[in-house]
């Protein structure tokens, strides 16, 4: 297992029990510290590694526990610890590529209290709420709710309605996400800069709401991903620069990839609709029909329109995913 590192998050800006409702060491012993091995060759492994290290939390007894999914995605050894240092492994269940959700069972008894589940929807801008990693107050962080809207990743990935706080967390991954009542709101995914008033940068951190996770959690736990058909996949990673959808890479193995698209390239529409921005792109992508369906593209390369015809997958049938059997 990775180590547990000594960090803390600076006093300043740790929460204080007496500021809130319920309590607070309680429910921050609900989250814990996760760690994975992944194998060399797996797909995952040349971009996010082959050692992972971050935060989950424990939201049903007898050990069934909340992390993102690229904390665990083709892992092969799992473990997790919490704050007072107990130690046990874990073994994935399944994870769901659209929320960003992943699911482990821990193979020991967690002598911790589960978190329950609250309602992200009912979260607004300027909620006072903890954003917690394992280990205990040190290294959680009082924030504020700075922000919801959606958000679009560059790897295929769409939230309408992230949670977006402030001050940011240092250890984001898995973080938990506790709303003014107590109980958990959503999951630390990403850290992020925004652009405030005179040029000013803020460092907030994004996470995805707990209330995707309601209607896959069975699903998860019986199939190891959701009941629903899977979504078309590419393999592209864009970004959107001056207006326009701009390639930074394609995935190994991927469509994409077998296609010949590759960074640079300017997506200037998808089955005859001009692709505007990220999130639109996506969403036009996954109307086309599910995971199998091809891809017409127009691009931009080398100042000139090219169109190209990629045959989209299943995503989930490219990553290795262990599951709990």
């Amino acid at each position: 297992m990775s180590s547990f590192s000594d960090w803390k998050v600076p006093a300043a800006f740790q929460p204080k029990a007496d500021e809130y409702t319920f309590d607070l060491e309680e429910a921050l012993s609900s989250v814990l510290y996760i760690s994975s091995v992944v194998p060399e060759n797996a797909f995952s492994a040349a971009t996010l590694g082959t050692q992972r290290a971050g935060n989950a939390v424990l939201i049903r007894e007898p050990g069934l526990v909340l992390t993102v999914g690229y904390l665990v995605a083709e892992a092969e050894s799992v473990w997790l610890r919490t704050g007072e240092g107990q130690v046990v492994a874990a073994d994935v269940v399944g994870i769901d590529h659209t929320t960003g959700f992943a699911l482990v069972q821990a193979l020991g008894q967690l002598e911790v209290r589960a978190l329950p589940l609250g309602d992200s929807d009912a979260i607004q801008i300027g909620d006072e709420v903890v954003l917690a990693g394992g280990g205990g107050r040190k290294r959680a962080v009082a924030a504020h709710v700075a922000a919801r809207q959606p958000f679009a990743g560059y790897w295929e990935y769409l939230l309408e309605n992230a949670i977006f706080t402030a001050p940011s967390h240092p250890n984001w991954g898995g973080a938990a996400l506790i709303g003014p009542s107590g109980d958990l709101v959503g999951l630390g995914s990403l850290q992020l800069e925004q652009q405030r008033r005179k040029g000013i940068t803020e460092t907030i951190n994004m996470s995805i709401p707990i209330n995707l996770l309601k209607p896959v959690i069975e699903d998860i736990l019986t199939m190891g991903q959701p009941d629903r058909p899977p979504r078309p996949w590419l393999g592209v990673y864009a970004t959107e620069i001056e207006d326009k959808v701009v390639l930074m890479g394609v995935a190994d193995r991927s469509p994409a990839k077998r296609a010949e698209l590759r960074a640079g390239d300017v997506i200037l529409s998808l089955s005859g609709v001009p692709v505007v921005n990220l999130a639109a792109f996506f969403k036009r992508l996954w109307a086309l029909g599910g995971a199998g369906v091809e891809a017409p593209l127009t691009i931009l390369r080398d100042g000139r329109s090219l169109d190209v015809v990629v045959k989209s997958a299943d995503r989930n049938r490219i990553a290795n995913n262990h599951r709990l059997h």
